[in-house]
């Protein structure tokens, strides 16, 4: 397909989402949310001595890489990739299970005082990730099947989209408060049905030698472009989320211009940085220049009043994927980020995690139907646009289970969901049981399908 045809396509579904969205916004606006809901808020808790603060933390942190570590490994053995046990062992380390059993020993392993400090390191675990995340996205593979990625990928974040916008039309009420405006809402419940966790779905592709089949690099080229689209279209959400009234605008206007500034300046050099002695002495140093670039860009993104990541993000998109310097930064990274401060991010979101908080019937058919619509809309919307672009029916359902996969990105959402105070703790919760479940879910029906898919698309 050529670039223009696809171009259209992209605008046309854009205006479709669009359109569609101003119709539920238009219904949505006479909704009435209850007064207030209860936001846990450790933020004034006592700053505890340096002294003590600094034995609490490490031992915090132990007993996280301990446990997250160990989940990770019996996880892998069972087939699944070693991030689903790292998620659910942060869970399983906040009030959802160690608080409820053994709760005088949460306290004294979490106490509230060193939350924020988990908070701060979480933050740049994220950052790093997310700039991690950005140097992995294969852009040659985007361009090289461009018409069939655009079709499925904006597919199965237009569908997810505006299930999760339209079913906000039953939630807002229900799960919201009337200091969240129902746009805000309805924006952020579209954004957290639509993504896509773009490294669990290439360490699951990995781990089944798919990678470089048919099918696998349909659904990597598709993960990246809408990994793309959903980041923008958050950093979008989230700037009208965070702006006081009269400054969304000039909010939007400072993204657009960073953007530009990144793309027509920032981008040249580090094409330059790549480029010049690629196995020479100086990687190291200009690996050290990109990271540094890396945290200015996600501390501009934050003055602006869109998230650090997304700054860090752009950044990685940047560099040539499979150039030394790429190579040099992920390894210097890599390591240190997956075994050390993504299992934090996996504590602080299970601190954050109250699987409590749903407890009655109602509250756990709220869940389901949040996890049906969330799966409806990336499997259907993938499966359909597959069939459209020519894949058989088997190749299609497998390419919508890979794309329903969420994983720890899904998780970064809820959480900036949940710090913007847009949804509520119970509806995080909700969402956070959604992204391990339809995570979970990828494997065992891949492997159900796979034996099934016509060996032709497995031709390498």
């Amino acid at each position: 397909m050529r670039p223009f045809c696809a171009g259209l396509i992209y605008a046309a579904m854009l205006a479709v989402s669009a359109g569609a969205f101003l119709v539920i916004r238009f219904f949505g606006r006479s909704l009435v949310a209850p007064e207030t809901l209860v936001f846990r808020d450790s933020s004034h808790a006592a700053a505890p001595p340096a002294n003590i603060a600094l034995a609490q933390m490490l031992l915090a942190l132990i007993v996280i890489i301990i446990v997250a570590r160990t989940l990770g490994s019996v996880f892998h053995l069972i087939g699944q990739p070693r991030v689903i046990g790292e998620m659910i062992a942060g869970i399983l380390l906040g009030p959802s299970l160690l608080g409820r059993v053994a709760p005088g020993i949460s306290a004294y392993v979490f106490p509230a005082a060193i939350v924020p400090f988990l908070s701060l390191i979480a933050q740049i675990g994220v950052i790093l990730y997310m700039f991690i995340v950005g140097i992995q996205l294969d852009m040659k593979l985007l361009r090289q099947r461009l018409g069939t990625s655009i079709a499925i990928s904006q597919a199965s974040m237009v569908v997810p989209f505006m299930l999760g916008a339209a079913f906000a039309l039953w939630l807002y009420p229900r799960l919201s408060t009337r200091s969240v405006p129902f746009t805000d809402f309805a924006l952020f419940m579209g954004v957290a049905m639509s993504i896509t966790a773009f490294p669990v779905l290439a360490r699951i592709l990995t781990d089944r030698q798919m990678q470089t089949s048919r099918i696998g690099t349909i659904a990597l080229a598709c993960a990246a472009a809408g990994d793309v689209t959903a980041w923008c279209l958050l950093a979008f959400v989230v700037s009208v989320a965070r702006a006081r009234p009269g400054q969304a605008v000039l909010t939007v206007a400072l993204t657009a211009g960073f953007i530009a500034l990144i793309v027509f300046l920032v981008r040249p050099e580090i094409r330059w940085l790549a480029q010049r002695q690629p196995h020479g002495n100086r990687t190291t140093a200009d690996a050290i220049v990109i990271v540094c670039a890396a945290l200015v860009a996600a501390l501009a993104t934050e003055q602006i009043g869109i998230h650090a990541l997304f700054g860090a993000f752009l950044i990685g998109v940047f560099v040539p994927h499979d150039s030394a310097l790429a190579n040099e930064v992920r390894n210097k990274l890599e390591d240190s980020v997956a075994l050390f401060l993504l299992p934090v991010f996996f504590a602080f979101t299970g601190l954050r995690t109250e699987i409590g908080l749903v407890h009655s019937f109602r509250d756990w058919l709220v869940c389901i139907l949040i996890i049906a619509t969330a799966s409806a809309g990336k499997l259907g919307g993938s499966l359909i646009a597959a069939r459209v672009t020519g894949s058989g029916w088997r190749e299609a359902a497998s390419l919508g289970v890979l794309m329903n996969t969420r994983g720890l990105m899904e998780l970064i959402v809820l959480n900036i969901g949940l710090d913007l105070g847009v949804i509520s703790p119970s509806l995080f919760t909700m969402l956070v049981l959604m992204a391990i479940v339809t995570t979970v879910g990828t494997t065992p029906i891949l492997q159900a399908l796979s034996p099934r898919i016509d060996p032709e698309s497995l031709r390498q």
